[in-house]
């Protein structure tokens, strides 16, 4: 199936919004938007992706996209993540820069022209930068801290606040991004192997007005898992046998340096070695190495079958309401992604 699209004609502007129990955040958050991409007098379409709510978000969205034929109200099947949520409306973006933002009007829309001011100086991707953060400082900011340096040391990407959700792409680079897992968050860094301009702008914090965050100390430990992910991916993704094969080679050669170390004590003097806890190690270190060689082989044949296979969707929808040239049939879409493997970032 072709990659779903809503409409034919490109816009100057796509906002996408994942959206997850919101109800109450949507009609204040679109009055915000539409105020503040007025002035501009661009075409543009506003994208929000329902990630299995169980309030009346979608309703809201409904009703919002009756009104408003800007609006597009995309339902997912069940909740499938932040990240996908980001990933489906990527695919149904049709504006020539995408800018992703929350739907708990914690981002101000006001800020939007800032960055969108920012990619006309030539940059592909500009970000956010939360300079007066509104968060808890141990559940959030300092995992956020963290994060930032070792992303600016990993990747060269030099960002403030690489959390911020506040962000604006040029439409190729995101048609060349393809996301899994929870690293929506890292799409800068992901991209940063596409030799991208990545520039930030300060922008406004504001409290949460309705409903309660969907984050905790959970996410700290998620944030954590997700930078080894990332630094294979950016390092290591198109030749796993360079990670795995040199600690394997290491593990193995100190392991036969061991034996042989304990073979010449044999053989030179006669040393009973049975008794010797180094001669285990020496023998464990040696199959250890073995094990690394052929999970680096595994690990080569999984890249090539991974690179060579078709790709499948993360999400699935359920309902489309606004934009009304919509040329599916009304049975249920598979959302799937807008480049083959071989062109993408993968997560």
């Amino acid at each position: 199936m072709d990659t779903l699209k809503i409409g034919a004609d490109p816009l100057d502007l796509s906002i996408v919004i994942p959206a997850r129990n919101e109800a109450e955040s949507l009609p204040g958050l679109h009055a915000e938007i539409g105020a503040a991409l007025a002035p501009l007098r661009k075409s543009y379409e506003i994208i929000v992706v329902d990630d299995g709510s169980t309030d009346d978000t979608f309703a809201t969205l409904r009703r919002l996209a009756e009104c408003d034929p800007h609006v597009v109200a995309v339902r997912l099947r069940r909740s499938f993540g932040q990240t996908a949520a980001v990933a489906a409306g990527f695919n149904l973006a049709r504006g020539d820069v995408v800018v992703t933002m929350d739907a708990d009007g914690q981002n101000d829309p006001a800020d939007v022209p800032k960055l969108l001011d920012k990619i006309d100086e030539g940059y592909d991707i500009v970000s956010g930068w939360r300079v007066n953060r509104k968060e808890p400082f141990i559940t959030r900011r300092i995992p956020s801290t963290i994060a930032n340096r070792i992303l600016t040391a990993r990747t060269g990407v030099r960002l403030h606040d690489s959390g911020c959700s506040l962000k604006a792409y040029r439409s190729e680079v995101v048609r060349h991004i393809r996301l899994y897992g929870e690293m929506h968050r890292f799409i800068p860094a992901l991209a940063s192997s596409m030799g991208v301009t990545v520039g930030e702008v300060p922008v406004n914090d504001r409290a949460r007005k309705h409903g309660k965050s969907k984050y905790g100390l959970s996410r700290t430990f998620r944030v954590i898992l997700d930078l080894f992910t990332l630094n294979y991916l950016l390092g290591f993704q198109g030749k796993p046998m360079q990670l795995f094969g040199c600690a394997g080679l290491i593990t193995g050669a100190i392991g036969i340096g061991i034996l042989a170390y304990l073979t010449f004590l044999k053989i030179a003097y006669g040393e009973q070695l049975s008794n010797r806890p180094v001669l285990w190690l020496g023998v464990l270190l040696v199959i250890v190495g073995v094990q690394f060689l052929f999970f680096g082989l595994i690990a080569e044949m999984l890249t090539r079958t991974y690179h060579e296979s078709q790709g499948k969707s993360i999400y699935v929808i359920r309902e489309i309401v606004g934009r009304d040239a919509i040329h599916e049939p009304p049975h249920e879409r598979v959302g799937e992604p807008a480049n083959p493997p071989h062109d993408s970032l993968t997560t």
